[in-house]
């Protein structure tokens, strides 16, 4: 008998729609025919899923009794009766009650595929067993009923139901998933967009190495050896130069068609002195790729083709996009060219793509910066044309039968000198000139063979050709020179250029700034060292690069000192003469940054001295305005008690002192609260922390407000926390106080609690006017009101200090929107270590008594 289907619909967390979609293809497949039954599907009074079962089949479930309850759980045995050719089996990792068949409901569902049985099913990802060490760290729960990650495995078809976490709460918050008491809850523990994201990310990953075994399994079936690029990795050489950015975006449209494509710029530099790219270009290429979702690399390398290959394969590229070559149509006469090289080395399994641009053939362009030195394919060319060129040019002037006369022999020979000039410099122009001069004597003046000269004017021939070709030579190989000297120093005007600028701009920070100097020289570190005194041990600023202890300038391969105290040192290789000056600019703006660094500490800690100057002045404002309203009242109360002209009733005389006790209330929370914040400004509050649990400690926080304006719910069931049982009773007492100040009239403020992995959360919520996003931090600042109206009595102090105070507890507190209108203030705490919360099997925590003040 051949083996049934599983098909397994996969999702991130409940209410994404594993059920509606496994409902919705037994629907399909009842149209098309098939034999589908429902073995066992829940649907958690859902009204949507809860219709979808409707026209179905379904196998009657089977009672069994457990501790005086009666369960239900899947008939195997029905369904093997019933023998469909589908049967629908609900939540794949579920744990059956005792006294069923089998423990497990994955174990039903291999006993229905074993009977060649189609079975279609679903599992949310974190009940996966390899995985539910990491859904215990993103929820704070761990799942008891889990499933062999290679049951799922072997599923013959998967499906991701996906949903955003955004559609999913909106999904939650309709009421489409729990019942509306439980809403809240779920939205502020388990249903949280950051927990939602990670658990959707779970999924999409573990689909996708699915799908990647599913590959590899098809390849291996069919034989298949040959390389294929699933995933493409594009690699873009860069040279600097204004074609850059038309690569970079070439090469992400080309990493946008393939799913899961990566671009990886890089720059190949030479190891002999300063980079030949315009450092401006590379920035904001740099800044352009990184834009685009790719990275940048550097790397150092003389041979720039080989460079480049190495560095794609050794990221397992799958292409290289290269700029058409901008040279010159005679300079292919020296080297084919990057381009040309990287395409014919690059082998079968690497594409090179080669894009054409506005600066194709237009010339380089860009400044060189090895100074006068010459390439070294140059130079072998000029001496090849000085030494070799002479003997070729003789021996075609000698076999020709009326060849040229002595001054045009001349000629073509200074032409020849010319050009061993221009490729190779002065040397090869020398040899090429004193050749010459021995070959026009012996092959080309009578008598011939000879070195003797019979005809004086053929001696002044020969001496002003020398004369002449060495002249030419150097004047040619000077003007070689000096265009070389001008284009370093149009590099290093760039690179000060663009380095000023940035730190002018405040743009490059002392790290940005040594990387580099680093990148610009091909060095392997670089330090800024610092001492105080001269006769103080050097201290490390910064650095960067690999790591290599320097604890003096003077170990280092250059050093470059800035002022008495400072010094900048590299370690590589030793530095040129002509390099220096351009690293006497870069140490001298790495003391600008450094300095720029401390100035904003010094900043800094004047914007916190100005901070406290504001308090102090609003503190005066406070004693000047809010604690002499309640003063009046009290002094008003007390003389009219003294006074001899009045005769006061016993009920006057109880108003009156009942307005005294209420401004001296008033007035004691309103100093408490000026000496707390004091406190927390100051740093002197030092929490007594100890276990305690929370219902011994919320209801006293409650004395403050009116009665039956709040409602509590606390869970037996919650762990200790770790507190000061006196900062935490005055910040819950601050935050339920100014819940019930906003909340409207006849509308309680809830405050509940629950647990979640290492800490509880007490939230207070209300249903007031509510606040928006960009003012919810603003709230928690001292002397604050929303909207800067005031309200009742209050300095703004409440929420600054209920803050302060949790934070020194180790906890938080932060606001969020109440769904359906309103603001709820989350209390964050640990959870102490003695005993440990017991886990909900659904991720929402069930109240289970409640309390009214």
């Amino acid at each position: 008998m051949a083996r049934g289907k599983l098909r397994i619909y996969l999702g991130a967390a409940p209410g994404v729609g594993k059920t509606y979609a496994m409902l919705s293809e037994a629907h399909r497949r009842v149209e098309r025919g098939t034999d589908c039954v429902v073995a066992f599907v829940e649907h958690h009074d859902r009204p949507r899923t809860e219709v979808m079962l409707h026209g179905l089949e379904q196998i009657p479930r089977r009672e069994l009794e457990y501790r005086g309850t009666t369960f239900t759980e899947m008939d195997v045995d029905a369904v093997l009766a019933r023998k469909p050719q589908v049967a629908l089996v609900d939540e794949l990792a579920h744990t059956n009650v005792p006294g069923s068949r089998h423990t497990k409901r994955w174990q039903d569902v291999e006993e229905l595929l074993a009977a060649g049985i189609d079975v279609i099913s679903t599992v949310n990802i974190q009940h996966l067993e390899s995985l539910g060490d990491v859904g215990e760290a993103i929820t704070g729960i761990r799942q008891k009923e889990t499933v062999p990650d290679e049951v799922v495995r072997r599923a013959d078809q998967i499906e991701l139901v996906d949903m955003s976490p955004q559609a999913l709460r909106r999904r939650m918050a309709h009421g489409n998933i729990y019942k509306p008491d439980k809403v809240d809850a779920a939205l502020s523990n388990y249903f949280r967009p950051g927990n939602l994201t990670a658990l959707r990310e779970l999924a999409l990953l573990w689909v996708a190495d699915r799908v990647d075994e599913y590959l590899q399994q098809y390849r291996g079936e069919h034989d298949i050896r040959t390389t294929w690029q699933a995933r493409e990795r594009i690699v873009v050489g860069l040279t600097g130069g204004p074609e850059g950015h038309t690569l970079i975006r070439r090469a992400a449209r080309l990493a946008e068609k393939g799913a899961g494509g990566e671009v990886l710029a890089v720059y190949i530099a030479r190891s002999d002195g300063l980079t030949s790219a315009s450092p401006k270009q590379l920035a904001v290429q740099r800044t352009l790729v990184e834009d685009l979702g790719g990275t940048f690399h550097h790397v150092i390398g003389d041979d720039i083709p080989n460079a480049l290959l190495d560095f794609a394969r050794g990221v397992n590229a799958t292409q290289i996009v290269l700029g058409a070559s901008r040279r010159k149509s005679w300079q292919y006469m020296f080297e084919p060219g990057v381009s040309a090289t990287v395409a014919r080395e690059s082998g079968p399994d690497l594409d090179v793509h080669i894009v054409t641009h506005d600066e194709v053939a237009k010339g380089r362009g860009l400044p060189l910066a090895r100074g006068a030195r010459l390439g070294r394919a140059r130079i072998i060319w000029g001496w090849l044309v000085g030494v070799l060129g002479p003997l070729l040019l003789t021996y075609a002037l000698t076999h020709v039968d009326a060849g040229p006369d002595l001054t045009n022999n001349v000629l073509v020979f200074l032409a020849l000198t010319v050009g061993a000039a221009l490729l190779g410099g002065l040397l090869p122009a020398l040899a090429s000139a004193a050749a010459g001069s021995l070959l026009l004597n012996w092959f080309f003046t009578p008598p011939v063979h000879t070195w003797t000269i019979a005809d004086p004017a053929d001696i002044v021939a020969i001496v002003v050709f020398f004369a002449v070709a060495v002249s030419v030579a150097s004047v040619v190989d000077l003007a070689a020179r000096r265009t070389h000297q001008a284009a370093r120093l149009r590099a290093e005007s760039e690179i000060l250029s663009f380095l000023a600028g940035n730190v002018l701009r405040g743009e490059t920070g002392l790290e940005a700034l040594l990387e580099r100097v680093r990148e610009t020289f091909a060095m392997d570190t670089v330090v800024l060292l610092e001492r105080e005194t001269d006769v103080a041990p050097w201290t490390v600023t910064a650095g960067v690069g690999e790591p290599r202890p320097l604890e003096r300038p003077e170990d280092a391969d250059v050093d470059m000192p800035v002022g008495d105290h400072m010094a900048l040192a590299l370690t590589g290789r030793v530095l040129p003469a002509e390099d220096r000056r351009v690293l006497a600019a870069f140490a001298a703006q790495a003391a600008v940054v450094l300095d720029r660094q401390r100035l904003q500490v010094q900043a800094d800690q004047a914007e916190e001295l100005a901070e406290g100057n504001r308090i102090r002045t609003a503190l005066l404002a406070a004693v000047s305005h809010d604690l002499r309203t309640p003063l009046a009242a009290i002094k008003a109360g007390v003389s009219s008690l003294r006074s001899a002209d009045v005769e006061w009733s016993e009920e006057d005389q109880a108003e009156l002192l009942e307005s005294i006790e209420e401004g001296a209330d008033r007035l004691d929370h309103l100093v408490g609260n000026l000496l707390d914040i004091s406190r927390l400004q100051t740093g002197t509050v030092t929490p007594l922390i100890r276990e305690i649990d929370l219902d011994e400690v919320v209801p006293m926080a409650l004395g403050g407000v009116p009665e039956d304006s709040v409602e509590l719910d606390i869970p037996e069931t919650l762990p200790m926390v770790a507190v000061d049982p006196g900062l935490l009773e005055r910040t819950v007492a601050n935050v339920v106080e100014n819940a019930v100040k906003y909340s409207p009239a006849g509308e309680k403020v809830l405050v509940l609690a629950s647990a979640l992995g290492d800490r509880v959360d007490v939230r207070v919520v209300d249903r007031g006017p509510g606040v928006p996003d960009e003012a919810k931090e603003r709230i928690f600042a001292p002397f604050q009101r929303y909207g800067d109206a005031p309200r009742g009595a209050g300095v703004g102090l409440g929420l600054a200090v209920a803050r302060g105070f949790a934070e020194a507890m180790g906890g938080t507190l932060n606001a969020e929107d109440t769904p359906g209108g309103g603001l709820t203030m989350v209390l964050t705490l640990q959870a102490a270590p003695g005993r440990p919360a017991v886990r909900p099997d659904l991720p929402v925590t069930t109240m289970t008594r409640t309390l009214r003040t």
